[in-house]
């Protein structure tokens, strides 16, 4: 894919959290919106948009009182996304699918449209990968803490799927090791969007660091 390539008709699926590429995320499928959809593109191989809540919530509720007819759409989203590729997917029982992701090429939303049966489709930008920035020597104490990080866990022999961060470690990288913080570190959602939607991979690692100081994590 290149870096101006448009994509038309892509499955959206508004969550409360941010994808991040190179990111892991598994996800349980239930609401038959989302089901077939689902079904498709690990069928196929095509990737969805993951899309960030600004409002509404992401397993939807028929309004109070009214029919399943009347339902209006009450999920606004950010208009920046990264595309998931499925890696895995199980079918536990009838009606459940459970998913592990990938996050793949971040996009900007041009146009966006509700189907009938809940589901969002968009017209999509694709934007440029972030370029493969060494990590400066000032900031290389972002790396190295998160290299600790990761050895922690894996020193607790947690199964893959539990793993927040999967191989290959790029811990020479900055977008990488930015991408990686923004994940673990507690902050609001809307901030966390800012740092995914961010072109200059540096700039979101120098950030990254700030909010590392600021949150105590020795570096």
């Amino acid at each position: 894919m290149t870096d101006t390539l448009a994509l038309q008709s892509v499955p959206l699926f508004p969550l409360s959290t941010v994808l991040f590429p190179g990111g892991y995320l598994p996800l349980q499928i239930f609401e038959v919106r989302y089901l077939d959809m689902v079904g498709k593109c690990f069928k196929t191989g095509a990737p969805f948009g993951v899309v960030t809540l600004n409002q509404g919530s992401e397993v939807r509720q028929p309004p109070s009182g009214l029919p399943d007819s009347a339902q209006v759409a009450d999920e606004i989203f950010y208009p920046t996304g990264t595309l998931a590729r499925i890696t895995a997917l199980s079918r536990p029982q009838p009606g459940l699918m459970l998913i592990q992701c990938t996050g793949a090429q971040r996009f900007t939303v041009k146009t966006h449209q509700l189907l009938k049966h809940g589901l969002w489709v968009a017209d999509v930008n694709l934007l440029p990968a972030d370029q493969s920035v060494p990590i400066p020597p000032d900031l290389q104490a972002v790396a190295s803490t998160l290299l600790r990080v990761i050895n922690t866990l894996l020193e607790q022999e947690l199964p893959a799927d539990q793993m927040p961060i999967h191989e290959p470690y790029r811990l020479d990288d900055c977008a990488w090791v930015a991408n990686r913080w923004c994940e673990l570190l507690p902050m609001p959602l809307e901030l966390k969007h800012q740092l995914m939607a961010l072109d200059n991979p540096l700039v979101r690692l120098e950030l990254v660091s700030d909010l590392l100081e600021r949150n105590g994590i020795a570096t």
